[in-house]
């Protein structure tokens, strides 16, 4: 099949046939990938806790792309069954207006035990998103706290959802996630605590490493209020350039995924399982020294 004339047409069967490949490490389909070109092409990633409205906003940038006739694929990471690693696909619902839209295509991908909210093959649905030349790339996480700096090595905009009710919040941000975000909105900020907490917040940011002014935006998502100003406000950091500093730590990070992936190919939960079941082996130790060795 040629792959490369199917994705130039953007056929959404071709799209989905390859990243089922992709996620499922079919032999043959590295080379595939290998031979994909890349387009340039803004990714977006769209993290924050449960429950900060990542899947309304998220709804609300595919209305803003489509409204300007431009094309968008958008990746949810759904949380995985610790037990069969299947993905529970729930929030998909707030979306399901744009399933069947010509210019939105929409993967559901779940997150296979990753912690950082996000499964390594990620990277290879990526890639084959950007040979298709899609306008936009939303990749929305998992929400999982503090490790969900993952998006950070592979998005070019991180946004950082949050709610006024984070309070305590704002300590974990230091510690970490804080660092990552180029851009924070404020959802439900019709709230009576919104503006208490948009101030702390922007007093926190003043710390940031390089004193670098982050934007902070409210909206309130379920109204579609303040979803314009945040696109507006993506499209003009990607206008802006990103340094290629940044961008070859983002080459770096993709690149330190795929040997991973590539490394542990052949270990698995369900493999270390069986040999735990058959075994009975407590000492873990000494089963991780067996792996070291192979």
């Amino acid at each position: 099949m040629d792959f490369l004339h199917a994705l130039a047409n953007r056929d959404y069967k071709t799209i989905a046939r390859l990243i089922s490949l992709a996620e499922n490490q079919v032999p043959g389909i590295e080379k595939t990938l290998r031979g994909l070109s890349q387009q340039s092409v803004p990714v977006i990633g769209i993290t924050g806790p449960p429950g900060a409205g990542k899947s309304t906003i998220t709804d609300a940038l595919i209305g803003q792309i489509v409204a300007e006739d431009k094309t968008v694929a958008v990746l949810c990471v759904d949380p995985s069954s610790p037990f069969n690693l299947g993905a529970l696909l729930g929030d998909r619902i707030r979306m399901s207006n744009w399933y069947t839209h010509p210019n939105v295509f929409i993967r559901s991908l779940g997150s296979r035990g990753s912690l950082g909210g996000l499964q390594a093959g990620i990277v290879d649905v990526m890639h084959i998103l950007k040979a298709a030349a899609f306008d936009y790339i939303l990749v929305e996480t998992v929400g999982v706290g503090q490790s969900e700096i993952e998006i950070a090595g592979l998005a070019d905009l991180t946004v950082m959802i949050l709610v006024p009710e984070a309070g305590d919040d704002i300590q974990t941000l230091k510690a970490g996630i804080m660092e990552v975000a180029d851009l924070f909105v404020v959802n439900k900020a019709d709230r009576p605590a919104a503006d208490t907490f948009i101030k702390n917040l922007a007093a926190a940011l003043s710390f940031k490493p390089g004193n670098k002014q982050v934007p902070i935006l409210k909206t309130i998502a379920s109204q579609k209020e303040g979803t314009a100003e945040l696109f507006a406000t993506i499209k003009k950091h990607w206008i802006s350039g990103i340094s290629n500093d940044k961008k070859n730590w983002l080459l770096a990070e993709k690149a330190f995924l795929l040997i991973q992936q590539k490394r542990m190919k052949d270990i698995t939960r369900v493999r270390l399982y069986e040999e735990i079941k058959q075994t009975g082996i407590t000492n873990l130790y000494t089963l991780v020294a067996k792996y070291m060795t192979e």
